[in-house]
């Protein structure tokens, strides 16, 4: 696992643990949003689609967050990006 883990922000470049995944999805009644790279390959957003998926199966509820094409969390707001820019994009998500 490269990054850090908290209840609010986790980088994955590996699949989640049985802690990590446990640690996300509490409290239970959470609203979880996902955000990762949107690039050309698709990978980060079959990624995100499929932990959403997979936190729907113990019942919590999550969202993946679209970033402009090309972008990662992190190049979003080195670009310049505002929190109402990221509000934006919040607005956006759906229910999958």
């Amino acid at each position: 696992m490269a990054g850090w883990f908290s209840q609010y922000h986790l980088r994955l470049r590996y699949p989640l643990t049985p802690l990590q995944f446990h640690q996300l999805s509490q409290p239970p009644d959470r609203l979880v949003y996902i955000v990762f790279d949107q690039d050309q390959t698709q990978a980060g957003q079959r990624t995100a689609h499929q932990l959403a998926r997979r936190l729907a199966g113990v019942c919590i509820p999550a969202r993946v967050v679209h970033l402009p094409a090309g972008q990662d969390p992190n190049g979003y707001f080195v670009a310049g990006a505002a929190a109402a820019d990221f509000a934006e994009c919040l607005e956006g998500v759906h229910p999958l």
